[in-house]
């Protein structure tokens, strides 16, 4: 009650305080400029003539302008007095730039001398500064140069294997009559020819060699070009060129810290660089992908070195990264009923467990729901799982492999209890596969994946609720999966906490039972006509799920940031299954879903909750989610959010007695609540706290939320995380 009459009056008197607050603060953005200080508001580029992007200018703009922000307001709540309350604003707010002269005419010159670079001779820019009040415009008015297309182009090399090899590329020659004349263009075929040739054995070879002519006498709008290649770089002299041959690999040696164990022939194996290869730039590069994606050396370091005219030497220094650790995940959460849950998780992975980079993890995981007042009201649920990662294609030899990215073989082990006041489960499972990571790209697939489920202890109630609904019957019954799935993740920022905007989607992907139906003749049938193997069915079906998210961030050091995620997801069972395995439905609210809602507690449907359950346990065929937060941060490391979250569970029938609150499909029964949140950002963890309020609640008979509802019984929830929620 005191917690409800404390919110009350945040919302009447606390609220309106500070929307007044922000509304006369934001009148202005420069009320702290110094007399004769301006405020830079904005840098436009206008293009006079031709169809260059403005983007190929915006870099070479001197002094950039920050993007509008709330918080642009927030540093003009300063006193002046710069202390306390001062330094608390400057530190939360954004800013404002204050307009420096010189950098626009320095910022003309860089922009002419881009120009050239891309080919856009003699041309003009001139920047006009506009005025008003304390902010100022400032636009650059550029006028392109003439351009000169190459009319004919010739090239001479060194003669002998060089110009043989030279002669072997001509059709990749990007220089070509009709091209415009720049330095982009030539430097660009220079880096080209030059990577090229260092693949093809010419250790050494770069840009350096290049000698270009340009003759533009004899026409006015075209240049006849000349390409030289030369056995000497530019700033050597002639006297100094050394003919141009490929070289081999001479002697190769491999050395790490000497208290690392380590066994020699897997260095071996994943090491491409072979004595008496002929050197090849991407083969180095290849060797040091598949030493690093060890993550056993925290450093690779390849030095090449010739050792006379036509032979070069191969050093390669590993360096030692920590090989094991502990990591600690906690998600807890409470809802306006009461019921709390707690989810510990701890794991622990050694990077080198046998000697040759193989990875070990071992999982143990805790899930528990309870009430303080009623004792009868809990559920708890533990996990051990043991994972072996080996840095090879088990079955394959090494030899087969030559790219960059080398195959990882995963053999993986679990066991699940589950203590509910409905049932008590048992599930065991397993799973043998592959996976292989390539800069941003993740893949998994698992050929083998089986687990055994068994369930025990059923309560009475919720037995004879089974026998009236065949399809909660088929859910929760001992069932044997045997199948395959797969696993595709790709993102555009790899660090487990990115500072920078990125995106990414990620794939799921499993099927179970066809290849066991192949050999349906040879098994018995329970009394339901379903097919067994050890009295126990096997299960059909088909599942996916697709996530897509992006987070852009900016402000003052990317202290901004805007979230999204999508995701669906859905599954249908056949063939021996009439509906999918409980654990392999779908369900949704939670730390990193519906906030306003504990997981598991809302959907399918407009359905309400399903009382045969004493704790929440809601799930459906299918899922749709939608979710959009804004982070700020306040101050030292201390960040708020604001948030929306959308979406709801959904089976492919109807399965309530009651037609009018369906289970099945439909806009309609979208779930929507919105929330605030803090989290403490310390850079290599993230706490964070979220309050999520209901604003649509298909289960109640007038959906829509009301805000005095919001902090009442099955109005919120709350709820601890680590980690970002998407």
């Amino acid at each position: 009650m005191l917690n409800l009459c404390f919110m009350r009056a945040i919302l009447k008197y606390l609220l309106p305080l500070v929307l007044i607050t922000v509304f006369m603060a934001s009148c202005s953005t420069t009320r702290v400029l110094n007399d004769g200080e301006y405020r830079l508001a904005s840098n436009r580029i206008v293009i006079q003539n031709g169809d260059l992007s403005t983007g190929e200018l915006d870099p070479y703009i001197k002094q950039k302008t920050v993007k509008w922000s709330p918080f642009m307001y927030v540093y003009n709540w300063s006193n002046g007095k710069g202390k306390g309350w001062d330094r608390f604003v400057q530190k939360i707010g954004i800013a404002p730039v204050v307009y420096q002269s010189e950098q626009v005419e320095g910022t003309e010159q860089n922009m002419v001398k881009r120009l050239e670079y891309l080919g856009y001779y003699s041309s003009d820019v001139e920047g006009s500064v506009r005025v008003k009040k304390r902010n100022v415009y400032v636009t650059y008015n550029v006028t392109l140069g003439k351009q000169y297309p190459i009319r004919k182009f010739t090239w001479d090399v060194p003669e002998g294997q060089f110009r043989e090899d030279f002669d072997r590329d001509t059709s990749k020659i990007t220089i070509k009559p009709g091209t415009m004349l720049s330095e982009q263009a030539l430097e660009a075929e220079s880096e080209r020819l030059s990577s090229e040739m260092r693949s093809i054995g010419y250790y050494g070879f770069d840009k350096t060699r290049f000698f270009f002519e340009a003759d533009s006498l004899a026409r006015n709008d075209s240049v006849d070009l000349h390409m030289s290649i030369r056995e000497y770089s530019r700033g050597d002299r002639p006297e100094d060129a050394v003919p141009l041959v490929p070289y081999h690999i001479g002697k190769v040696t491999i050395s790490h810290p000497a208290g690392l164990k380590f066994r020699e022939k897997v260095l071996l194996n994943l090491n491409t660089i072979k004595p008496g290869d002929l050197y090849s730039e991407p083969t180095v590069s290849n060797t040091y992908s598949r030493l690093g994606s060890l993550r056993v050396f925290n450093n690779v370091g390849i030095t090449m070195t010739p050792t006379d005219s036509c032979t070069v030497g191969c050093d390669i220094k590993l360096g030692q990264s920590k090989l094991q650790g502990f990591k600690v995940n906690l998600e807890g959460s409470v809802n306006s009923t009461g019921l709390f849950g707690i989810s510990p998780q701890l794991s622990y992975y050694h990077k080198n467990i046998f000697r040759g980079g193989e990875w070990l993890n071992l999982g143990f995981m805790g899930n528990f729901q309870f009430k303080f007042k009623e004792a009868n009201v809990h559920s708890n649920e533990f996990g051990v799982n043991a994972g072996l990662s080996f840095p090879n294609f088990l079955g394959l030899p090494y030899r087969i492999f030559t790219g960059p990215v080398m195959p990882r073989t995963d053999v993986n082990l679990s066991y699940n209890y589950q203590n509910r006041p409905e049932y008590t489960r048992h599930i065991i499972s397993g799973s043998y596969g592959y996976n292989v990571s390539y800069k941003n790209f993740f893949f998994q697939a698992y050929p083998l994946q089986l687990s055994i489920v068994r369930l025990t202890d059923l309560d009475s109630d919720f037995y004879k609720a089974l026998a009236n609904d065949p399809y909660m019957r088929n859910s929760y019954s001992n069932h044997f999966d045997f199948g395959a799935g797969a696993n595709f993740y790709f993102t555009t920022n790899t660090d487990s906490n990115p500072q920078t905007s990125f995106f990414y989607t990620r794939l799921n992907v499993n099927h179970a039972g066809n290849l066991l139906s192949a050999f349906n003749k040879l098994m018995k049938q329970n009394d339901d006509g379903l097919r067994t193997i050890w009295n126990i069915p096997y299960s059909q079906y088909v599942l996916a799920e697709l996530t897509v998210g992006k987070t852009w961030r900016f402000g003052r050091d990317n202290g901004q940031a805007v979230a999204t995620r999508v995701l669906a997801g859905a599954g249908y069972a056949y063939g021996n299954s009439t509906s999918l395995p409980f654990e392999r439905t779908f369900y949704a609210g939670g730390a990193s879903s519906l906030r306003g809602w504990q997981a598991r507690s809302v959907g399918p449907g407009f359905s309400q909750m399903d009382t045969t359950f004493v704790i929440p346990n809601q799930n459906g065929d299918m899922r749709l989610e939608a979710n959009l937060e804004y982070r700020a941060r306040i101050f030292w490391k201390i960040e708020g959010a604001a948030f929306l979250d959308a979406g709801n569970v959904w089976t492919y029938r109807n399965t309530t007695e009651n037609d009018e609150r369906p289970s099945s499909f439909s806009f309609k029964s979208v779930a929507m609540n919105w929330g605030l949140g803090l989290r403490v950002n310390l850079n290599f963890i993230v706490l964070r706290l979220d309050w999520g309020m209901r604003i649509h609640d298909p289960a109640r008979e007038n959906a829509w939320v009301v805000p005095r509802d919001w902090f009442r019984k099955n109005g919120y929830a709350v709820h601890f995380g680590v980690g970002y929620p998407f």
